[in-house]
């Protein structure tokens, strides 16, 4: 038993509360991992919101990196004292879809259960009180016992920081260019919203070879670090989305680009992408909504530009690949991710890296443990 410090939603809507709990040992097919860093994302503040459901006590955090404290019995992949970043989707490698090699369509995790397989939780209060752990890793806290097949170690001299961001923001931003969408050289691109997983976007266009990528977003400060990025052109939006689309397709050519993604996750988000895709474009939805919200489009207008729609969960990655491959690009300069990184914060920071969130501020603030 490990006693440790972890930041827990107690009731949706409130602010989290850090709480010393008691951890089990790692059990057969799971892993100790002592956390060194977790980044601070959109998706904790839909889930402290109660945007997707209320499932308490929850320690949040799901986009974190950490060293390899014990192995569980057979897990023989890995080695006490190794970097690992952690997948929040970790596959069950038996459904038809892990089968298929999908793993980001997996049916049989139990990730989406905010638990380890068999409904496991290995994370209790003092009284015995069962907490959750948000998508089986809860990573707002100093260690974590998770599924072996969440865990992926990283090559040598990748900080902890950006191992962290390659188990979410980056992977997804990235991905959703090269895998989901697989924009090829000298398309055009245009990313509508400019937090961690735009500006991965971004950054994924530029090692794809795009020609053109436009930067949108209602904050100016974060188009101009776009431009930094890789991006040729910016909108700025506003509330007339008519005009956002005009500025869109006029920087593109006058037609709109071949292909829009939507890495924020608003309705009205979802409709610029979709209205802004030119003929034969797609539009990618990557962000992810509050539960039950709709979108609305023209359905003529996307027949006759013969345009498409796709959704991006978790850019389609295969992390035993990705994550690596993404490390390794960083390594090599091609993937700047640490300037991703607005601020490094303690555990005890992490109400107030959410209500930056709430006001749109800056790109990741990253807990350092």
């Amino acid at each position: 038993m490990t006693t440790l410090r972890a930041a827990v939603c107690v009731r949706a809507g409130e602010p989290l509360v850090i709480e010393e709990l008691e951890l089990d040992a790692p059990r057969s097919g799971e892993v100790l991992v002592r956390m060194a860093a977790s980044g601070v994302c959109r998706s904790d503040l839909h889930q402290a919101n109660g945007d997707w459901g209320e499932r308490v006590p929850v320690v949040l955090g799901h986009e974190g990196a950490g060293y390899v404290e014990a192995l569980g019995e057979g897990v023989t992949d890995l080695e006490v004292g190794v970097l690992v970043a952690l997948n929040w989707f970790f596959p069950c490698d038996a459904c038809a879809q892990c089968v298929a090699a999908r793993p980001w369509m997996c049916t049989g995790t139990s990730a989406l259960d905010d638990a380890l397989p068999g409904g496991r939780r290995p994370l209790r209060r003092a009284d015995g009180t069962e907490i959750f752990q948000m998508l089986a890793i809860g990573t707002f806290a100093e260690r974590a016992v998770v599924p072996a097949r969440a865990v992926v170690s990283m090559p040598e001299g990748v900080p902890p920081e950006v191992a962290a961001l390659i188990g979410c923001g980056a992977t997804t931003g990235v991905m959703s260019v090269l895998r989901a969408a697989s924009v090829p050289a000298g398309a055009s691109v245009a990313v509508i919203g400019l937090g961690g997983v735009g500006m991965s976007a971004i950054m994924g266009a530029v090692v794809a070879g795009a020609s053109t990528i436009v930067a949108v977003d209602r904050v100016a400060e974060k188009i101009d670090r776009a431009r930094s990025f890789g991006a040729t052109h910016a909108v700025a939006a506003g509330e007339d989305a008519g005009a956002v689309r005009d500025s869109i397709a006029e920087a593109t050519g006058g037609d709109g680009p071949d292909f829009v993604f939507d890495c924020i996750g608003f309705p009205s988000t979802a409709e610029l992408a979709i209205e802004s895709a030119g003929p034969g474009g797609t539009a990618v939805l990557v962000g992810i909504p509050a539960a039950g919200e709709r979108a609305s489009f023209d359905v003529g207008a996307l027949i006759d530009r013969s345009a498409g729609i796709v959704g991006s969960n978790y850019g389609w990655s295969m992390p035993d690949e990705d994550f690596p491959y993404l490390a390794g690009l960083f390594l090599e300069g091609r993937l700047p991710l640490d300037r991703l990184i607005d601020q490094r914060i303690r555990l005890y920071e992490v109400n107030g890296a959410l209500d930056a969130l709430r006001r749109g501020e800056g790109l990741r603030r990253v807990i350092v443990f």
